[in-house]
């Protein structure tokens, strides 16, 4: 809008630290065109003005125990250190949160949901730079960094351009990738690599096998307290006169607080996704106290939640019905459910991107017209990020150059949404894994095929069992008897999470 409205001549104020300097470079290459200046100020306007503007977060940052990150932050280092190395760097700048967090072993809980805090990282051949501020760190977080250099958060520019004065010789050169702010990248000037890939997001995507199996372990808990949740639920609904009553805040609160009592929880991943009729079909939707909808049992109930355990992070969605669904209603759902079955049973080349594989999920509803306006899959972090990539199952072409290697996380979500009545997604998290194959056309790479860590029923009532083939039918009741083998020993028997557990895990 600004590239195309505003007058030849035109300067635009924009505060660097808040934008990446490849969102800078692509806004100065459309204003060029126009005449327009984009300008760096050294000042926000709006920090200027706002006086009660709530002050920075103080939570002591923590360790992230060795036992769930299967790896030293030393030895991290020194695999960074080699990837720099390797693409011609004297070092690594790390600005992303959640990168510094991977890469450190370290947690904290500035931003809601996701355990991450504010800090850069700098790697280069002779230190190891943190800049924080420095109340953050107790005496146990200090000794962790020992021999990491810790400055004050606010000295990363003046240090960074002091950096790119003493960065000489070849390579004199420091990577950081397209999503540094535009403000790092003046400071480094000329000294910056902003255009060859940082390798820290591939890093921390791959996981090790204490983080697979962190995975596989925190969706069992996460499981359980879903069971325990839907149990609750429906017989509130059913028998308890919270037909009507309930609202949509109510039980995302609910949900919570079992999640919350699950061990090693430490709280959710993102807000609760709790929609009823209607507000299933805003993909996005957030009940609001007071203006939420009451749960209905005539309707359609999408509900996408997720948790942060130690041990990992968990996301789930499931479409649920507890009166009598339509003959719509259960097509659409069946639809999805094949889309998701067809992605999930998928067998493909390690190095094959999700945007190969996102028509997989959509077949279905193509078949007869129909579609949904998201990404089919997104990585997962582990006690990190509900959202990580690079990699993605998407039609969109940016997942192109994050093919799937085995040690990566991937939602499988796909939808329908009908605008003023009802949504469906069905959602599990997976793990990428190697799988065997009579043949091998690859050369030796391999194949890969995903393995679903999420421990929760798919709502049968909902399922129009005659539009499934025989596989599809196989994969619902070898799926559900997973379920119930790695859930039900958490659950108290003949208690109401028992009980609906056993009913929604039975052979369809």
């Amino acid at each position: 809008y600004i590239a195309t409205h505003l007058p030849s001549g035109s300067r635009v104020g924009i505060d660097p630290t808040l934008v990446s300097v490849a969102t800078a470079t692509d806004l100065q290459t459309r204003m060029d065109e126009r005449g327009v200046e984009l300008v760096a100020l050294a000042d926000n306007l709006v920090d200027a003005c706002w006086n009660e503007r709530p002050v920075r977060p103080t939570d002591l940052v923590f360790v992230h125990d060795a036992k769930y990150t299967g790896e030293s932050h030393a030895d991290k280092i020194r695999r960074v250190r080699d990837k720099a190395a390797a693409a011609g760097a004297q070092g690594i700048v790390v600005s992303a949160l959640d990168e510094v967090a991977w890469l450190l072993n370290l947690r904290g809980s500035d931003i809601s949901f996701n355990p991450v805090f504010f800090a850069y990282v700098v790697v280069t051949n002779e230190r190891v730079s943190l800049y924080i501020d420095e109340h953050k760190l107790d005496s146990q977080v200090r000794s962790h960094l020992q021999g990491i250099d810790i400055l004050p958060y606010s000295a990363i520019f003046e240090e960074m351009r002091a950096l790119a004065a003493a960065t000489t010789g070849a390579p004199a050169k420091l990577l950081a990738g397209p999503s540094i702010s535009w403000a790092l990248a003046q400071a480094l000037g000329d000294k910056i690599d902003v255009t060859t890939p940082s390798p820290l997001p591939m890093l921390k995507a791959l996981k090790n096998a204490a983080e697979l199996d962190g995975m596989r372990n925190c969706h069992v808990r996460d499981g359980a307290a879903m069971a325990e949740f839907f149990g609750w639920l429906e017989n509130e609904l059913l028998f308890n006169n919270g037909h009507l009553r309930l609202t949509e805040s109510d039980v995302a609160d609910k949900l919570e607080a079992l999640r919350r009592a699950q061990p090693l929880c430490v709280g959710l991943s993102f807000d609760t996704i709790s929609s009823v009729g209607a507000n299933g079909a805003i993909i996005h939707y957030k009940p609001t106290r007071g203006h939420d909808a009451l749960l209905d049992i005539n309707q359609m109930f999408l509900l996408d939640s997720g948790g942060q355990y130690r041990d990992g992070t968990t996301d789930v969605t499931r479409t649920v019905h507890f009166g009598t669904p339509s003959a719509w209603q259960r097509e659409c759902f069946t639809r999805v459910l094949k889309g998701h079955i067809a992605l999930d049973r998928a067998v493909f080349p390690a190095g094959t991107s999700g945007y190969v594989l996102d028509p997989l999920a959509r077949m279905p509803l193509w078949e007869v017209g129909l579609d949904f306006r998201h990404g089919t899959g997104h990585g997962v972090g582990s006690f990190l990020c509900v959202h990580e990539g690079p990699q993605g199952v998407s039609m969109r072409k940016s997942v192109l150059d994050a093919g799937f290697q085995h040690g990566m996380t991937i939602t499988n979500e796909p939808g329908y949404y009908e605008d003023g009545a009802f949504g469906i997604r069905i959602e599990n998290t997976c793990l990428v894994v190697k799988t065997d194959t009579p043949y091998d056309y690859t050369g030796g790479t391999g194949y890969l095929t995903f393995e679903p860590v999420t421990m929760v029923p798919i709502q049968k009532k909902l399922v129009q069992a005659g539009m499934l083939s025989a596989e599809e039918r196989l994969w619902l009741d070898r799926y559900h008897a997973k379920v119930w083998e790695s859930v039900s020993p958490l659950l108290e028997k003949d208690s109401l999470g028992y009980n609906w557990l056993k009913r929604e895990t039975s052979p369809l």
